[in-house]
């Protein structure tokens, strides 16, 4: 487990993902959306099959 600081980026936060969960998930950036939700009080970013229009 990693422990990251909330960053404030305009009127929202931010959290920087490591690059090893990035791979982990098999998520890149520049071709990958993702889904973000909260259950049970718990932040899931779930990595979107279908890639990016580029």
């Amino acid at each position: 487990m990693v422990r990251r600081k909330l960053q404030t980026i305009g009127t929202s936060y931010g959290i920087i993902i490591p690059k090893l969960y990035m791979e982990e998930m098999g998520l890149n950036p520049v071709l990958h959306d993702v889904d973000i939700e909260v259950k049970d009080k718990v932040l899931m970013v779930k990595k979107l099959e279908k890639e990016k229009d580029k």
